[in-house]
């Protein structure tokens, strides 16, 4: 049968794009389908946008305490329409670095504006236009939900915070995620008071435990109201000023806060409801389509990449998944795209990071690996910076030859880990990074001296 496309590409964010570029340079003829903007929620809603707040508020901190230096400053104030307009203004910036219109032209791919849905196993409807596909590869992202209360209506979800007029004086952020941490320490930085809810037991559950216990206690420290383990979100409703009365419930009962917004941050369901995939006989599970290791569904030639799979909601696995399931698609199913070395971590104050497994997932393996911690303060960079509060641990096995994982809170210290997970991807053992060197005065000095303290333990 002849194909409109050997390859068919539902959505074109970063995953999309990625497989896009990849099953176009193995030459294969490339359609993809797109409903809104090239380069997905992460670089025009969602990763991009939200690093430049963190951005302005990291600036805001050092800002206000430039006096611990000798240099003499006004007290800042936050100028929100300002700070959207940084926003937007770097979001176009990064997309004309991207520039994904002239890669689409050069590579000869095919774009498609509109909705797609299955109409058969190898045949989609776009906005009614059929396009068949020998393969096609579903990259669709997700999305931010509201949750089923009363007046959700007047909540935010992520995307749509620069929606907002003001900066508001008092902020609720209900989810503790990656997303909810970022925005709660955003908002607090640029001085609102800022609540932040979950009904997990601690905020940052796919983090290791010090990590978020760690990160909480600075969260708490600074004024962040967290509130974990809570029972749930009754409510929110509008008063005639427009103030908002967010409604939550936890073991010593009700509470109420007025705030001025409220931000949806809980669940990142995949785009997948109106993709027809019952015509094509795709299997989902809850909110997202299972995948073998070579990233199939259920229907072999249907591939899955990014958010839509479930495995992993961060920018640099979609990508990797992207170019993984584009080769599997044209070249027959030969690579797979293991997730044991993915850093990810948030800027935030302190920031966190962490690559590998987590100290509790090393023992239920082996209850004899090893752990190695360093705090910050007791590395020169960072008293330099005044920022002592933080540490970097390793996880190793039991024998303190290689790095099962490692997990940093402060200052850099996704940088931190990325220099790890640089060395586990390498194969380095715990005695050869232990006589790496180091630049001094640098916050991945502390790498060495962990590598260094576990040498002089296992002796």
């Amino acid at each position: 049968m002849e194909y409109t496309f050997d390859v068919l590409i539902v959505g074109a964010g970063p995953a999309g794009m990625a497989a896009a570029v990849r099953a176009a340079e193995l030459g294969a003829r490339v359609g993809v389908v797109e409903r809104a903007k090239l380069g997905g929620t992460c670089v025009n809603s969602g990763c991009v946008p939200t690093r430049v707040l963190a951005k302005t508020a990291r600036l805001y901190r050092e800002v206000r305490t430039a006096y611990d230096y000798g240099i003499v400053v006004a007290e800042p104030s936050a100028d929100w329409p300002q700070i959207v307009r940084r926003v937007q203004s770097t979001v176009d910036r990064v997309l004309a670095a991207k520039n994904y219109d002239a890669v689409v032209e050069r590579l000869g791919i095919d774009l498609l504006t509109g909705e797609a849905s299955f109409t058969d196993q190898h045949t989609l409807s776009v906005d009614g236009r059929p396009v068949s596909a020998g393969s096609v590869i579903l990259c669709v992202g997700g999305s931010a939900r509201r949750l089923p209360i009363p007046g959700a209506e007047h909540a935010v979800l992520p995307p749509e915070i620069l929606d907002l007029p003001d900066l508001p004086r008092a902020i609720a952020v209900i989810g503790g995620g990656h997303t909810g941490a970022q925005l709660a320490t955003i908002f607090h930085a640029l001085g609102s008071r800022v609540l932040l809810l979950d009904l997990a037991p601690r905020i940052l559950t796919t983090e290791d435990v010090d990590v978020s216990a760690a990160v909480t206690d600075g969260f708490r420290t600074r004024g962040v109201q967290v509130e974990t383990g809570i029972a749930g979100i009754d409510q929110i409703t509008k008063d005639d000023d427009g103030a908002l009365r967010l409604q939550w419930r936890n073991e010593s009962g009700t509470h109420e806060d007025v705030v001025d917004a409220v931000v949806m941050a809980a669940g990142w369901p995949a785009n997948i409801d109106s993709l027809g995939l019952e015509a094509a006989g795709i299997t989902a599970l809850r909110t997202a389509i299972p995948v073998d290791d070579y990233l199939r569904s259920n229907v072999p030639h249907v591939f899955v990449a990014g958010d839509a799979n479930g495995s992993s909601m961060l920018v640099q696995a979609a990508v990797f998944e992207g170019e993984t399931a584009a080769e599997n698609a044209v070249l027959g199913s030969h690579r797979t795209t293991p997730h044991h070395l993915l850093p990810a971590g948030g800027f935030t104050d302190p920031d966190y990071a962490g690559v590998g497994l987590t100290e509790e997932a090393a023992r239920a393996r082996d209850s004899e690996a090893a752990v190695v911690l360093v705090p910050y303060g007791e590395v020169e960079r960072p008293i330099i910076d005044d920022r002592e509060q933080g540490f970097l641990k390793l996880v190793l096995d039991r024998h303190r030859e290689l790095i099962l994982g490692a997990h940093a809170v402060g200052e850099n210290a996704v940088e931190v880990i990325q220099a790890v997970a640089a060395a586990m991807a390498a194969g380095t053992d715990v005695a050869t990074l232990a006589r790496v060197k180091f630049a001094y005065p640098t916050y991945t000095a502390i790498i060495g001296e962990a590598a260094r303290a576990a040498v002089r333990r296992g002796q």
